[in-house]
């Protein structure tokens, strides 16, 4: 079984940064590829970034330019670095991880994240 604990979240000003963390209770050698989505009220939820075992990332148009997913192996962490925050990214970010050979995608608990204008 895979544990994700998304950390990070707050309260922050339109044109802030936050760095989002998601913490992985297994080895990245064991992961295939990881994730973050984000989803705020009234709207389905949406991939903001993912990142595969190769390294190669996806954005969502809407972040591209703006936010930076990046993974550190050695303490098996997936970060979210977001920059000009933007009210529009008010959501609850949510990280998830597939394990190799499995087909089970298991999800974080999510974290807020609020852009006051």
């Amino acid at each position: 079984q895979v544990q994700l604990v998304e950390s990070g979240g707050g309260l922050v000003q339109a044109g802030g940064s936050l760095r989002l963390s998601c913490a992985c209770s297994v080895s990245f050698s064991r992961i295939n590829g990881m994730g973050w989505y984000r989803q705020a009220p009234g709207k389905q939820r949406e991939l903001v970034a993912t990142v595969t075992s190769d390294g190669s990332t996806v954005y969502a148009d809407s972040v591209k330019g703006r936010f930076t997913i990046s993974r550190d192996n050695v303490k098996n962490t997936l970060y979210l670095q977001m920059n000009s925050l933007k009210p529009e990214d008010t959501a609850v970010y949510s990280c998830n991880a597939k394990l190799k050979y499995l087909t089970k995608i298991y999800w974080g608990q999510g974290t807020q994240v609020t852009v006051s204008s």
